[in-house]
C-alpha cells in the first residue's frame, strides 16, 4: 500500500539572502545576507546615558582639572617665595576691600585711612558675601568659592554659547579660555568670575531671543562691574540686528533692555547721599589708581616708560601692553567683519581701558570679559587645529606664569 504524505511542504532555508519558491511568488523581498562573524557576535548594549559626555559634562570637566592644575602649581610655586596659607594667596588687593565691605560698609575697618577707595567697588559682590558668609563663616574661603562655582557657570555657558554657533566648537572654547594669561583670576576672589557668571547666560538667552531673560541677567551683572553698562550696549545692538530682536519682538520688549542701568543709578544715588558725589566710585579710581581720561598715545607711552622703570613689574606692564594690542585689534576685527553686537560691546571696554587711565591697568585680566576672542579661537579651531596649538603654545606658558607670580604676592593684571 503506498502512504500519500499530505502534510503541507515546507521549504527548507537556503543559504542566506535566497528566497523560498513561495516567497519568490508571493514577491516578497529577501531578508538581507547576515554575515557569518555578525552572527556570532555578541549582542552590544547602548551606554548608560550618564556615562555619556556632551558638551557640558566636557566644560565641567575642563574647569574641575585646570582647578586641580593651578592647585597643584600653587603649591609647587610656593617653596621659596612665600609661607602665606593657601586662601590669602588667593584673596589679596581686591578681595580684601570686597571682603571689608561686606563686613563693615563703604565706610571701612575702624581707623581704616584709605576707605574712600571703596566707593570703586560695585556693591553686588559684597551683597552676595554677606549671604554666603551665613553659611560659610570664612570670608575668604566665601569669596574664594563663590568665584569656584561662578567659572563652573561660565564654562557651561561659554560652551553652549560656542555651541550655538559650531556644533563641536565648545571643547576648544572653553579650553581656550581656562588657559588664557589671565586665567588666574577665575581662581582668586577677585569680580570677574561672578560677572561671567551672569553676562555669558546673558548674551546667550538673548542668541537665543529670551530677551527679557537677557536683561534680568545683566542687571545682576552691572550690580558687580560697570563693565555691565557695555553688556547692556551690546545686547541692545543685537536687538535692534538680530533676527530675533526687533523684528520678531517688536519694541514691546525694549524697555526690558533699561534693566542693567537700575543697579548703577541705585548706587550712584546711594554715592550721593553719602559723599554728595554722583560719580564717586569713578573719582576713587581716580585718585587711588590713576584713572583719569588721557589720549589714548600718551597712555601706551606711559605704559612703557613704566616698564622701563619699574624692573619688578617690568614683565606685567609689558603684558598690558600685548593686551591693549589684542584689544584693539579685536575691536577692528568686529567692525570689519560686521558683528555688531560684539562690536558694541568691545569699543567702550577699549576706550575705558586704553583712554581713561594714565596708564595700562588691569586691562589683561578684562581680557577675560572679551568671549568674542574665545569664541573666534574655539570656532576656527575645529577647522584648523593649528590655531588651537599655536594659541596654546604663546598663553598657557604666560597662564602658568601668571599663576605663580600671583599667587605668591606679585602684581599681576
Amino acid at each position: 500500500m503506498v502512504v500519500t504524505d499530505i502534510r503541507p511542504a515546507v521549504n527548507t532555508p537556503g543559504p542566506a539572502g535566497e528566497r523560498s519558491d513561495e516567497e519568490q511568488a508571493a514577491g516578497r523581498p529577501a531578508e538581507p545576507a547576515i554575515p557569518e562573524a555578525a552572527a556570532t557576535r555578541p549582542a552590544v548594549f547602548p551606554r548608560p546615558r550618564w556615562t555619556r559626555i556632551g558638551p557640558d559634562r566636557t566644560a565641567l570637566l575642563i574647569w574641575f582639572f585646570w582647578h586641580v592644575a593651578t592647585y597643584i602649581y600653587m603649591v609647587l610655586a610656593a617653596p621659596g617665595r612665600t609661607d602665606a596659607p593657601m586662601l590669602d594667596r588667593l584673596t589679596p588687593w581686591d578681595s580684601d576691600n570686597f571682603i571689608t565691605i561686606a563686613q563693615y560698609g563703604y565706610d571701612g575697618s575702624p581707623g581704616m585711612p584709605d576707605a574712600p577707595k571703596l566707593s570703586a567697588f560695585f556693591p553686588g559682590i559684597p551683597l552676595l558675601l554677606r549671604y554666603v558668609h551665613l553659611v560659610v563663616a570664612d570670608w575668604s574661603l566665601a569669596i574664594v568659592l563663590v568665584s569656584l562655582a561662578a567659572s563652573a557657570v561660565v564654562a557651561v555657558a561659554l560652551s553652549r554659547l560656542s555651541e550655538s554657533f559650531k556644533e563641536g566648537s565648545g571643547t576648544w572654547t572653553v579650553l581656550a579660555f581656562f588657559l588664557s594669561p589671565f586665567a588666574v583670576f577665575m581662581l582668586a576672589g577677585y569680580s570677574e568670575a561672578p560677572f561671567l557668571a551672569l553676562a555669558l547666560p546673558a548674551w546667550l538667552l538673548a542668541r537665543r531671543g529670551r530677551w527679557e531673560a537677557a536683561a534680568v541677567c545683566a542687571a545682576f551683572a552691572s550690580s558687580i562691574r560697570v563693565s555691565g553698562l557695555f553688556l547692556l550696549l551690546g545686547l541692545a545692538v543685537q536687538f535692534l540686528v538680530a533676527e530675533n530682536g526687533l523684528r520678531s519682538r517688536g519694541w514691546r520688549t525694549a524697555p526690558w533692555l533699561a534693566l542693567p542701568v537700575v543697579p548703577v543709578l541705585a548706587y550712584m544715588t546711594y554715592l550721593w547721599s553719602r559723599t554728595g558725589d554722583w560719580m564717586a566710585w569713578k573719582q576713587a579710581e581716580a585718585d587711588y589708581w590713576g584713572r583719569f581720561a588721557e589720549w589714548p598715545w600718551q597712555v601706551f607711552v606711559n605704559t612703557w616708560n613704566r616698564s622701563l622703570e619699574e624692573e619688578v613689574l617690568r614683565t606685567s606692564y609689558r603684558e598690558e601692553i600685548a593686551a591693549a594690542l589684542v584689544l584693539a585689534a579685536l575691536v577692528v576685527w568686529q567692525l570689519v567683519r560686521r558683528r555688531w553686537g560684539n562690536f558694541a560691546y568691545l569699543l567702550p571696554q577699549a576706550v575705558a581701558l586704553l583712554a581713561m587711565s594714565s596708564f595700562y591697568m588691569s586691562v589683561g585680566r578684562a581680557s577675560l570679559l572679551w568671549w568674542p576672542l574665545y569664541l573666534s579661537v574655539g570656532i576656527t579651531s575645529v577647522r584648523r587645529p593649528w590655531v588651537f596649538m599655536a594659541y596654546l603654545a604663546v598663553a598657557a606658558p604666560v597662564m602658568a606664569i601668571n599663576v605663580g607670580n600671583f599667587t605668591t604676592g606679585a602684581w599681576v593684571g
